[in-house]
């Protein structure tokens, strides 16, 4: 169950856990298409952000996923969480950038929208802004 592959030089490990006769070397498969999701649209809104000259602190995204009980189990609903941290951070541009992402920039995004129910929330400083 477990395999390896390399991409743009990098070495990937995927595995399955144990109770389903993985040894636990490498991701899960599917929890790979989120780490996607999250990584696509942080590099957007961090790259976007920095043309609008603002800085956060800290920034985070954080994709949550229900999946069906049939087979093929797969995610039918995504949720992602975008917290960002600082000082005197203008909400109209991390909206912005949020947006754009979501709806000009992110491929992954624009690929998982055609399968997937998709929904959007932004945190400043851990309160919740707006889903």
């Amino acid at each position: 169950m477990h395999f390896q592959t390399e991409l743009n030089g990098h070495t990937i490990n995927i595995d399955a856990a144990p109770a389903v006769g993985g040894e636990d070397k490498g991701m899960r498969p599917k929890p790979l298409m989120l780490v996607s999701l999250a990584g696509c649209t942080a590099m957007d809104v961090i790259s976007i952000l920095g043309k609008m000259r603002v800085e956060p602190d800290d920034f985070d995204v954080e994709v949550q996923a229900d999946q069906t009980d049939e087979h093929p189990k797969h995610y039918h609903k995504m949720h992602v969480i975008y917290s960002f941290k600082g000082k005197d951070l203008p909400l109209d541009k991390l909206k912005k950038a949020v947006n754009l992402s979501e709806e000009k920039y992110c491929g992954v995004s624009a690929v998982y929208k055609k399968a997937v129910e998709m929904t959007t929330e932004i945190r400043v400083n851990d309160e919740k802004i707006e889903d």
